[in-house]
């Protein structure tokens, strides 16, 4: 399977990006058809794998993910060959694909799975950083070691795990919204998980054990760091174990959070005709501070460095040129039922594409590392069923949106329309919550249950995922439907 270069290598199926979605396509692939070649693309020296797979019910999945070394797969697949560089052209109509270091490949099917890179608040400042893959929190977790201070732009899920994880050193925390965490929760959530950032983290039970590498740049320089200006592939559920998020400061959490509000301007120099709050920027004993941030709420704090986690935008690049990809409104390539984009024998899946199908009234597109295993496993299956020229169904995952994490140190489920996405009024809420223990909603539509928010141990996500799934009718059952004397789980299974 060596390839020379500039020279074109006939290879029965080509996958780009080497996240969750490419890795498990390249799988799926690799293990169904051993007589074929797989090539896999990946502009990262390391590729993100699938472990500790739990099937937890029908649709909620649990798993790890870990970051191996390419050759990790190469053993596993001997047809499957991974080639650590980034695309530099593609064209669709010849089935051609060129890379940035001089491959040529022609394929019979491609899998675009190229994922998605940070919006960042402002481009190329050096005082901000986001956070998307493995060198960029190493490049965090390095520049936090010395900070005093660090202000965190925006509000989903790599902002909640940082502003939780971060100890010894202050963090003003700028969201947007009226509530922390609003892609998934709403503010009754919010309020519950607050009170958390101002206590002490639990000691961890065990350290994380799983097997990490790092990359150290070959001798000749080739091939072995990140291309420059690419993004590797999105971190995993838990990033965050086994590194030290610790400032240079004692203590625990100091988290001040600015409620409704972005980032008006950024300069090195502090802008006096905006008075910051008292204590709040800079101190004699402190002096000035490398950077500066004006928020729309009219504050300005001074900080070490600034975190942009403001979500991410579909990485295209450079797929689009010369090709005439559908594309949808949220800038990913748009993919029908079966994984396909609107230029012959090219899939997509993962974060780089916008379902393109009506979806079920239960499920909506979310760019989450779950989702990603789905979508790539699937467009696996989609591949091969169009390459023997068998009928293949839309998977029962996209029957019903399920995802579990952890925020604050809480397990999270979240089932269906767990925040009325697109139910407008016609909805209402039930909820449950003990302060410190758990918190429950549950979103009734017409009686039936579209979708539900479990904080906590609660042992009832199989018990709703089932009555979300049955729609059952729960209009007798009222407000007792959350009543702690009842044993839900028994009532109904």
């Amino acid at each position: 399977m060596a390839c020379s270069a500039n020279s074109e290598k006939r290879v029965k199926f080509v996958i780009v990006g080497g996240g969750i979605a490419g890795v498990t396509c390249a799988e799926q692939l690799a293990s169904q058809f051993t007589s074929d070649s797989v090539v896999l693309l990946t502009a990262a020296p390391l590729v993100k794998t699938v472990t500790n797979f739990k099937q937890v019910s029908k649709v909620l999945e649990d798993f790890d993910v870990e970051e191996q070394p390419s050759t990790v797969l190469e053993e596993k697949y001997p047809n499957l060959k991974v080639i650590q560089s980034a695309v530099k052209s593609l064209q669709a109509k010849e089935h051609t694909l060129l890379t940035e270091d001089g491959h040529s490949f022609n394929y019979e099917k491609l899998c675009v799975c190229s994922g998605a890179k940070p919006k960042l608040v402002t481009q190329s400042n050096p005082h901000v950083l986001g956070i998307r893959d493995t060198d960029s929190a190493q490049e965090f977790q390095k520049r936090l070691s010395t900070a005093r201070r660090i202000v965190v732009v925006g509000n989903g899920g790599i902002a909640l795990e940082l502003v939780y994880e971060v100890e010894g050193c202050e963090v003003v925390w700028a969201v947007k919204d009226k509530a922390i965490g609003n892609t998934f929760f709403d503010a009754g959530a919010a309020q519950f998980l607050i009170p958390t950032l101002a206590q002490d983290k639990p000691e961890r039970a065990l350290p994380c054990k799983r097997a990490r590498y790092t990359t150290e740049p070959a001798a000749d320089g080739a091939g072995r760091s990140l291309a420059s200006g690419e993004t590797g592939s999105a971190l995993g559920p838990d990033w965050h174990e086994g590194i030290s998020l610790r400032g240079a400061q004692k203590g625990s959490h100091n988290v001040t959070v600015e409620y409704q509000c972005g980032v008006e301007s950024i300069s090195t120099q502090q802008d006096t005709s905006h008075a910051p709050p008292a204590g709040q920027s800079q101190s004699p004993k402190e002096g000035t501070w490398p950077v500066y941030v004006q928020l729309t709420n009219g504050k300005t704090y001074g900080c070490d460095f600034i975190v942009s986690a403001t979500g991410v935008v579909p990485n295209t690049e450079p797929f689009l040129h010369s090709n005439s990809f559908a594309v949808g409104a949220d800038g990913g390539l748009l993919v029908d039922d079966h994984m396909r984009t609107s230029e012959r024998d090219v899939f997509a899946a993962g974060d780089v594409c916008s379902a393109g199908w009506e979806p079920s009234s239960l499920w909506q597109q979310m760019r989450l590392w779950t989702q990603a295993r789905q979508m790539g496993w699937y467009a696996g299956r989609c591949i091969a069923a169009e390459v023997l020229n068998e009928p293949i169904e839309l998977d029962f995952c996209f029957e019903l949106f399920s995802h579990i994490t952890k925020f604050f140190n809480y397990k999270v489920v979240l089932l269906g329309k767990f925040n009325a996405q697109g139910l407008g009024t016609n909805h209402e809420l039930l909820l449950r919550c003990t302060k410190g223990h758990e918190y429950i909603k549950v979103v009734l539509s017409e009686g039936r249950m579209m979708g539900a928010v479990l904080i906590g141990e609660t042992d009832l996500e199989e018990t709703f995922e089932n009555l979300i799934l049955n729609q059952m009718d729960l209009s007798a059952y009222g407000e007792h439907l959350l009543d702690p004397d009842i044993d839900i789980e028994d009532y109904f299974d």
